[in-house]
């Protein structure tokens, strides 16, 4: 009995085996964690949709697989939601039937596929099945070696490749020079002679003897990790992002010496709301506003239509740093919220994040990117788009420095924002009105209270 790979979400073609949480022969029970999946989206746990004994793995950690594709077997199935029958699987009609499983972020439902053909048939299948990742095949491609012939050395019989790499020898072969009647045979053909035979020179003298080289492993060890899960679609996503739109960064700095003392000041009322009161809900609210003034800044290119796409809302993406990588949840209508359900749900969907429980759709639909490093440090940034966002606005650190005000130097805190946009869309000169709104609220924040914002 086959196990497919379940819709996930809407538009969600296939996804990433991210790590099994079973093996075969394993036997699982019912709702227990059954496989994890990476999609554009989000990732989401499959849960296991029967209780029964894992059969077969069909796909190792990494591989990309197309929904309603078979990704394991079970060889028993004694229960399942859908299942209409106890027993073992294969033993009536009804066994074979759809089984239902939610995943834990809201994903679509498991499905369960009787295998077709004789059971003589379908061990031999079975017998032939390799659990390799995409890379791992290409290189025993490369090498000339069956795949098939190699027993995995993974505790789930995973072929790696070093498994390939020993069943070729461990080496590739490089090509032997040419014979001198090789050689004549390419002068015949490009029309030059041989070179004469050159006159014998005197010995050259002996070179110094090198040094002695360390022992095997001594300061040159290397370690390979397969580039997949969260880190593969960052890296996926920013390619097209650098290699689709134009970009250029204006960067401004911005005194946040009244911002700072406003904060302190609201900050006990925040905590007496549960709320951590952070500078980037000061931040937001700012963008928000400039971005109801400066609408092209709110906007995507429909690159395949060829339309500029205004939005009439406001969705920021807020990115936050994981422990899988950089991920970008969003604010939705942040143009209706007060600064303090700002900084709430600001916590609510970092905290998220980190654990790894949003659902997909709190991941779509952004209109504009706020990236904030400022609390780890760097002085300044150029932040890639979010596309096909056309603006994102990096957030650095906070410092005191001496500055000019009224013909006197005094110290202030100031902060550097960089502002990466798409130039197909955005000019500098727009830009430039755009900061300007921004740093305007930031450096005389009473304007939050004057605008009723």
């Amino acid at each position: 009995m086959e196990f497919l790979l379940p819709d996930i979400g809407e538009g969600v073609a296939e996804g990433e085996i991210v790590k099994w949480h079973v093996g075969p022969g394993d036997r699982v029970t019912e709702e227990q964690d059954f496989v994890e999946v990476m999609t554009d989206k989000a990732t989401v746990m499959i849960p296991c949709p029967v209780t029964g004994v894992v059969g077969d793995l069909l796909h190792g950690e990494g591989d990309v697989v197309p929904v309603h594709q078979a990704i394991a077997t079970f060889t028993e199935v004694t229960e399942g939601k859908l299942a209409g029958a106890h027993g073992s699987a294969g033993h009536t009609a009804e066994s074979a039937a759809a089984a239902g499983g939610a995943s834990k972020n809201g994903g679509g439902t498991a499905t369960l596929a009787p295998p077709s053909g004789p059971p003589a048939q379908l061990l031999a299948e079975a017998a032939e099945r390799v659990i390799a990742t995409p890379a791992t095949r290409r290189k025993a491609r490369q090498l000339g070696v069956d795949i098939k012939r190699i027993k995995g050395s993974s505790p789930s019989g995973r072929v790696l490749r070093a498994d390939v790499e020993r069943a070729a020898g461990g080496h590739v072969s490089a090509p032997s020079p040419a014979t001198p009647s090789e050689r004549r045979a390419r002068a015949d053909v490009t029309g030059t002679a041989p070179a004469a035979p050159a006159r014998p020179m005197a010995a050259p003298a002996p070179a110094p003897a090198p040094a002695p080289l360390p022992p095997p492993g001594a300061g040159e060890e290397e370690e390979r990790v397969p580039l997949r899960g969260v880190r593969r679609k960052i890296a996926e996503f920013l390619q097209l992002s650098k290699r689709t739109a134009a970009h250029f960064t204006y960067v401004e700095e911005v005194d946040v010496t009244e911002l700072i003392a406003l904060r302190e000041r609201m900050k006990p009322k925040a905590a007496d709301r549960g709320i951590k009161l952070t500078y980037l809900a000061f931040i937001t609210k700012a963008v928000v506003n400039a971005l109801r003034r400066h609408p092209e800044l709110n906007a995507s290119l429909d690159d395949a239509a060829g339309e500029l796409v205004y939005k009439r809302y406001y969705h920021i993406g807020i990115a936050a740093d994981t422990d899988q990588g950089l991920v970008v949840p969003k604010l939705k209508f942040a143009d209706r919220r007060s600064i303090l359900e700002i900084a709430g749900e600001i916590q609510r969907l970092g905290a998220g994040a980190r654990a790894g429980n949003l659902a997909p759709d709190e991941f779509q639909g952004g209109t504009f990117t706020i990236t904030s490093a400022g609390h780890i440090g760097g002085l300044l940034a150029t932040p890639i788009l979010n596309y096909p966002e056309v603006g994102i606005m990096g957030v650095h650190k906070i410092v005191k420095r001496p500055v000019v005000v009224d013909d006197e130097i005094v110290i202030r805190s100031i902060m550097y924002l960089s502002l990466s946009l798409d130039h197909r869309v955005v000019d500098g000169a727009n830009a430039a009105r755009f900061m300007n709104t921004v740093v305007s609220y930031l450096q005389d924040p009473e304007m939050f209270i004057l605008e009723g914002v």
